[in-house]
């Protein structure tokens, strides 16, 4: 069926639930959303959609078109992704994902390789979701925790991820210091707004204390940091962060769980590039000055 088009359009419709969001994405009018729809709900003689107020809501023919029309758009991405990462040349696009609180380490690395090689086009993709490398969603990922086993991946150590407990001397002036693990329930903390953590020191940090103890939260690694430094609560930080604010005062001596190993992650289609494979030769090098414990 020549109706690659009109499948992609029920597919980002079926995706976004507006012809309006379909739209925007696929970059055409909505008159073309509407058309694409009409014509190939006529070829196949079925309703892929129920039209209402609020949107488009794919029928039962429409959930399989859902299907297929994803199945199809990872399959583009995929191999988008390794003709990006394909070829000699030390030019493109490099994409590198991390969690937020890397970026104080990987951007210098980052800028720097640019630098030596200013062909190449930087994206630096932060975040707590997973990137997946299989569809060419990223080049390379560093990851912290335990061994990452997603399957075709090339997995390579890079040292270990320090933590500790650490308040500012606003708070301490304020509320004081916790005693000892007992004396927890007794002080204010800065945490995650989802319960639903992965890291083994927000574990240990809902394991010891109540929620409501929880009084600032938030979604992201920098915001964290800020709360801790401007004595918004006690709070988990890098280590190399504590080393940056030398008047941070570490609340418990760290405990070895809630540390974890650093990760270096390429796909193995695209491990051995000759970008990828530059930039993990010289990102391992930069690698060996980071104080991270």
């Amino acid at each position: 069926m020549d109706s690659w088009d009109e499948i992609r359009t029920a597919y980002q419709v079926a995706r976004m639930g507006t012809v309006s969001g379909a739209a925007e994405v696929l970059g055409v009018h909505h008159a073309t959303v509407i058309r694409h729809i009409d014509a190939l709900e006529a070829k196949l003689g079925e309703k892929l959609f129920q039209r209402h107020a609020r949107g488009y809501t794919p029928t039962e023919a429409g959930e399989d078109l859902l299907r297929v029309g994803k199945a199809t758009d990872d399959q583009f991405s995929q191999l988008e992704g390794r003709i990006k990462g394909s070829g000699e040349a030390m030019s493109g696009e490099l994409v590198v994902t991390s969690l937020e609180s890397m970026s104080p380490l990987l951007v210098p690395v980052l800028a720097e390789f640019q630098d030596q090689h200013p062909e190449i086009i930087v994206r630096y993709l932060t975040g707590t979701r997973l990137f997946r490398l299989e569809y060419g969603e990223a080049h390379v990922a560093l990851r912290a925790g335990p061994t990452p086993e997603e399957l075709d991946n090339v997995v390579q150590p890079l040292g270990r991820l320090e933590m500790g407990l650490y308040a500012s001397p606003s708070y301490v002036e304020k509320y004081g210091l916790p005693k000892d693990e007992t004396d927890l329930a007794n002080h204010r903390f800065v945490g995650p707004d989802d319960t639903r953590v992965r890291p083994p020191f927000l574990r240990w940090l809902n394991e010891q204390v109540r929620r409501d103890q929880i009084v600032f939260r938030t979604t992201d690694s920098l915001a964290n940091e800020h709360a801790v430094l401007t004595g918004a609560g006690i709070g988990f930080l890098p280590k190399w962060v504590y080393q940056s604010y030398p008047d941070l005062i570490e609340v418990l001596p760290s405990q070895e769980d809630w540390s974890g190993n650093l990760w270096l992650v390429t796909h193995v289609d695209l491990h051995r590039t000759t970008k990828v494979q530059g930039f993990l030769s010289f990102l391992k090098d930069r690698a060996k000055s980071w104080d991270c414990s």
